[in-house]
C-alpha cells in the first residue's frame, strides 16, 4: 500500500517510539522529531548504540551486530511483557531492528524502516549490502558493517522476525540509499505499508521533521 504523508494523527492513545539511528550518528539526529512525538502525546526513547553518541565503547572494540545493538537490546529486554513499541530505525539501523524483532517479536507492535536497510526471511542478513556494498563503503566507516559476522549469521525468521508487523517510508531524494534500491528491498520483503516523504533527503528527521512526524504518527495510529 503506498500512500504519502499528508495529514496528521492526534488524539490516539499514548505509544511508544523507539527511535534507532544509523551508522555515524547517534541518539542526537532524533533531536528535532522527538518533541514532536512528544508534543502529540506519545512517549519516546532514543539511545546510543555502542560506539555512537555518548556510548564510550570503540568501533574496533565492537565485532559483531549483537554487540553494536546491545544497547537497544538491553531496553528491549526491559519492557514489560503486557507493552508494545513502535520501532523505527534509519539506514543501518534497520539492522538493528531486525535484530530487536528476531529476539522480541511479542514486544513490538509495528516497525518502521526509515530509509533503511531491511533484510528478508530468505537470505542471509548480509544480502542487501551484498547488492549494494559500494553504498556502504562509502556511508559506514570502516568495520562498522560487520559484514563477516552478517554473512555467517542465520537468516531471521519467518516466525520471529517475519511475525512483527512492518513498515517502509521511502524518501525520494535521498542519494544515499536510492529509491530504487529502497523499493527494491521491499519486493524481496514485501511489508503492511509504503509511505513516501517528498523532498525529503537520507537525513528526514533533520530536513523535514515535521512531515516524518506526520508519518509516523499515522502509521502508529493504524498499526500500534
Amino acid at each position: 500500500m503506498w500512500m504519502e504523508c499528508k495529514m496528521a494523527t492526534t488524539g490516539d492513545e499514548q505509544k511508544h517510539f523507539v527511535l534507532v539511528h544509523g551508522a555515524c550518528h547517534g541518539a542526537w539526529c532524533w533531536f528535532k522529531l522527538k518533541p514532536l512525538l512528544e508534543a502529540a502525546g506519545h512517549r519516546v526513547s532514543a539511545y546510543d548504540l555502542s560506539a555512537s553518541g555518548t556510548n564510550t565503547k570503540v568501533i574496533q572494540d565492537v565485532a559483531t551486530l549483537a554487540d553494536y545493538s546491545m544497547p537497544l537490546l538491553e531496553f528491549m529486554a526491559t519492557i514489560p511483557p503486557e507493552k508494545k513499541v513502535v520501532l523505527v530505525g534509519h539506514s543501518l539501523g534497520g539492522m538493528n531492528l531486525a535484530l530487536a524483532m528476531e529476539k522480541f517479536p511479542e514486544k513490538i507492535s509495528i516497525a518502521v524502516f526509515l530509509t533503511a536497510f531491511m533484510p528478508d526471511t530468505v537470505h542471509t542478513p548480509s544480502y542487501v549490502f551484498d547488492q549494494d556494498l559500494e553504498l556502504g563503503k562509502i556511508l559506514i566507516r570502516p568495520g562498522s558493517l560487520f559484514l563477516k559476522d552478517l554473512a555467517a549469521a542465520q537468516q531471521f525468521t519467518k516466525e520471529k522476525y517475519g511475525s512483527v508487523k512492518q513498515a517502509y517510508v521511502i524518501c525520494d531524494e535521498d542519494k544515499a540509499i536510492k529509491e530504487k534500491f529502497q523499493r527494491w528491498m521491499i519486493e524481496i520483503n514485501p511489508v503492511v505499508e509504503v509511505k513516501k516523504l517528498n523532498g525529503v533527503d537520507h537525513m528526514p528527521m533533520l530536513c523535514d521533521p515535521k512531515q516524518l512526524s506526520v508519518c509516523l504518527l499515522d502509521i502508529a495510529h493504524k498499526y500500534a
